[in-house]
């Protein structure tokens, strides 16, 4: 019977897998790069390698690698159980070689034949130490420098040669003696490492023709290990030779200063200047002014001889100073030039009179006693202190003696007016003229008079003037000269306005109607355009045009009577016989009694224009307010002439009556 149980107990049973040699050693970091600094000593260590191996380290010789090397020999070595690499050989030189390529294998079964192997490799440079020194190519080198050669300029270079790189071969050049340290300088180029040569003064061929210098460069990093191999600098000897150059010619002087008097005559010698050629050759010189501005014109120049003169006539007053220039060229080559600036003063002469410092305003009081200052006067003269101040005063009397001042020096180069006599009068004479004679201290001395104006006025007791003569009665009112314009235009005004005001009154109006007998309807023209209906409610303007209007009270319309008067009619008959004063007295007297009329003055109207004629008034003025009952068909009669004028009114008369 199917039971499917085991017949016996389980059993475990442990299988052990027999490792066999069937993996290479494999260096998992390679390729490998590594420096090394070149001179070192043997056995140095460069780097250290490792293989692993997958087989079973602890069965057998399997996983036993063993190092060697199959590239790079004999540079380097390698250890062949750590695989530790190191240098094989004694000063190893990075300038014989720098870069090496070592091949390292490793391989397992102990190295045994059989065995499996794997490499790789290890790039190996050599870094730089300063064991090289600097040497020159040369130990004599030459070079030229022409004479024309500006200050400061590079004129050439050198170099010396070192095998180091980087800081290695930094190095500083100097001069270290010959005759021409003091006439060039020498600088390093950090880029190049080359050494740049300057001028440090002008040279002179003439004065000397070639200089020697000896020049030195030295590294500046240096490495105590290595200097048994000897000075780490090198000397050269630079010979420079000057060149000759046809050079402009040189002045004896920077600049010059020279002098002459004003008002010189022309053609008088200022001064000399002098140039020479400094080339051997010493080729003859020519001189020129360049005429840059125009007060060089005022001065010529010998071509010849560089001697200068006047060419016009000067005023130191006016122009103390005059700045030229001088050119100076070979006569066999005009186009190099030198230049040298030339400054004249022009001195003084005394030419000036002296005169004084400003018009005065000289005042003396009435009440002045003798010996009294009533003024302090000094003077001036353009001409420098050599030939113008201590000054001298004195009175230009002529003759006689004056009897009302005198003048006193005060040794100060000024002077002090005083009075001689005791009171003066405004009344007998207000104006004094003091005639004053100036001397100054050149040699010739020169002089000059001026009058001085003494105004006489009347003084407060303290000395303070209060009038003088006929302006300070102006004054003394109280009034400017403003206030009193002022004054006298109100004058005027007011004479204008009385003038005016007597000629309205003066003026007459012309009756509109001719003569009573005269029945024909006259047309009046009235100029005024007035302001329309405004206008006519400002004031009643029927009274312009005739007397009857005087029959009512008329009331001013621009302001309405709280109390109304009944109005008083005149009778017809009195208004052909009015008089027309008594009508001006009746409306004067109407205004006057008014209660209407503003607490304020107000324009009222007395116009007059005469009777009404018989015809009647032909004015559209009251036609609006008034009917007129006259037959106007006699019109049709009057002839063909007034046909126009007897149908207008014809129509308008049919349409009233309508």
């Amino acid at each position: 019977i199917r039971t499917n149980k085991p017949l016996e107990p389980e059993s475990e049973f442990i299988i052990k897998v027999q490792d066999i040699n069937d993996n290479a050693p494999k260096f998992t970091d390679g390729p490998y790069i590594v420096t090394v600094p070149e001179m070192s000593e043997m056995g140095t260590s460069v780097l250290q390698v490792t293989a692993t191996d997958a087989d079973d380290p602890t069965y057998g010789n399997s996983a036993r690698v063993v190092y060697s090397i199959l590239q790079g020999q004999p540079y380097f070595s390698v250890d062949p159980k750590t695989g530790v690499i190191r240098t094989a050989l004694h000063n190893m030189d990075r300038e014989a070689r720098e870069h090496y390529s070592v091949v390292v294998q490793a391989k397992d079964m102990a190295g045994q034949v059989g065995g499996l192997s794997g490499s790789t490799t290890v790039n190996i440079t050599l870094t730089d130490v300063n064991d090289n020194p600097p040497r020159f190519p040369q130990k004599h080198y030459q070079l030229y420098v022409p004479e024309s050669a500006q200050v400061g300029s590079a004129v050439g270079k050198i170099k010396a040669n070192d095998a180091d790189a980087g800081s290695n071969a930094d190095m500083k050049y100097t001069i270290i003696n010959g005759d021409g340290s003091g006439m060039f300088s020498i600088s390093t180029d950090k880029e190049t490492r080359e050494g740049i040569i300057s001028l440090k003064k002008p040279l002179n061929y003439e004065k000397k023709k070639s200089y020697t210098l000896n020049i030195e460069g030295a590294n500046t990093h240096l490495d105590f290990r290595f200097s048994h191999l000897g000075p780490f600098k090198d000397v050269t000897m630079l010979k420079i030779i000057v060149g000759d150059v046809d050079e402009p010619p040189l002045f004896s002087m920077p600049s010059y200063v020279m002098e002459v008097y004003e008002n010189a005559k022309i053609g008088t010698v200022v001064g000399t200047v002098a140039a020479q050629d400094p080339d051997s050759t010493n080729s003859l010189v020519r001189y020129f002014i360049d005429h840059n501005t125009e007060e060089d014109r005022y001065f010529i120049i010998d071509a010849n001889t560089g001697t200068i003169k006047t060419a016009k006539i000067f005023d130191r007053e006016e122009t103390p100073w005059y700045n030229i220039t001088v050119a100076a060229s070979e006569i066999d080559n005009l186009g190099l030039l030198s230049h040298v600036p030339v400054d004249i003063r022009i001195l003084d002469v005394n030419d000036n009179p002296p005169e004084l410092a400003r018009e005065y305003d000289v005042v003396v009081c009435e009440n002045a006693k003798p010996g009294q200052v009533i003024q302090t006067v000094s003077a001036t003269d353009k001409d420098n202190s050599a030939n113008g101040p201590r000054f001298h005063y004195s009175l230009d009397e002529g003759l006689s003696l004056n009897p009302n001042f005198t003048l006193r020096n005060n040794e100060d180069n000024t002077a002090s007016i005083l009075t001689r006599r005791r009171r003066f009068s405004r009344t007998t004479q207000d104006v004094y003229y003091l005639p004053i004679l100036i001397s100054d201290s050149g040699i010739p001395s020169l002089s000059s008079s001026s009058t001085l104006t003494i105004r006489v006025c009347a003084c407060e007791r303290d000395g303070r003037v209060r009038t003088c003569h006929a302006e300070a009665f102006l004054s003394s009112a109280g009034l400017s000269t403003g206030a009193l314009i002022a004054i006298l235009l109100c004058v005027i005004i007011l004479l204008a306005i009385v003038v005016l005001f007597i000629t309205l009154r003066r003026s007459k109006k012309e009756p509109l109607i001719i003569s009573e007998e005269d029945v024909r309807e006259n047309v009046v023209t009235y100029d005024d355009e007035g302001g329309g209906e405004e206008d006519t409610e400002a004031f009643d303007i029927t009274a312009l045009r005739n007397p009857s209007a005087a029959e009512e009270l008329k009331y001013r319309r621009d302001v309405r009577p709280d109390v109304m008067h009944t109005p008083r009619h005149q009778p017809s008959s009195s208004l052909n016989s009015i008089d027309v004063h008594e009508f001006i007295k009746q409306r004067l007297a109407e205004a006057d009694l008014d209660p209407s009329v503003p607490p304020y003055d107000s324009i009222q109207t007395y116009a007059y224009e005469g009777h009404r004629s018989e015809a009647g008034s032909i004015s559209s003025l009251d036609s609006v307010t008034t009917h007129s009952d006259q037959d106007y068909n006699y019109l049709g009669d009057w002839g063909p002439e007034f046909k126009k004028l007897a149908e207008l009114y014809g129509e308008i008369e049919s349409e009233r009556t309508t």
